[in-house]
């Protein structure tokens, strides 16, 4: 692939992620990294590659935590993180640790979309 067909995709990749489709741009960058593995690319690119690529994966987490807080929330007035991993992880809709789920509860209180404040490992609504 040349430089500029990886820079296109990793546009395309970067407009997905503003439209919050998150599955789309990981997809994408999931290619662009086996294509890096095979190839030389300017080291800015492939910083920026892994950049988004890490930014796409946390938000996309953050999305899902997001709604399955806001579904609990409504039946509950707090869950711990270990808890709600299991949810997460019985439902099949994510695979974290612990340490990364607290990490994305964290910044999405931050971001001001999530309404609720941490006491030790446990998420009051």
């Amino acid at each position: 692939m040349k430089a500029e067909e990886f820079v296109n995709e990793l546009n395309k990749a970067q407009d997905y992620m503003a439209q919050e489709k998150f599955q789309e741009a990981i997809v994408i960058l999931e290619k662009l990294k086996d294509i890096d593995k095979k190839g030389e690319f300017d080291y800015n690119l492939i910083h920026r590659l892994y950049q988004l690529s890490s930014n796409s994966h946390s938000l996309f987490n953050q999305q899902i935590i997001l709604k399955n807080i806001q579904e609990l929330s409504s039946t509950h007035d707090s869950i711990s993180t270990s808890k709600l991993n299991l949810i997460l992880k019985e439902k099949g809709e994510l695979q974290i640790t612990d340490e990364i789920l607290m990490r994305e509860v964290e910044l999405l209180i931050l971001r001001g979309l999530l309404a609720c404040r941490l006491e030790g490992n446990e998420i009051i609504f």
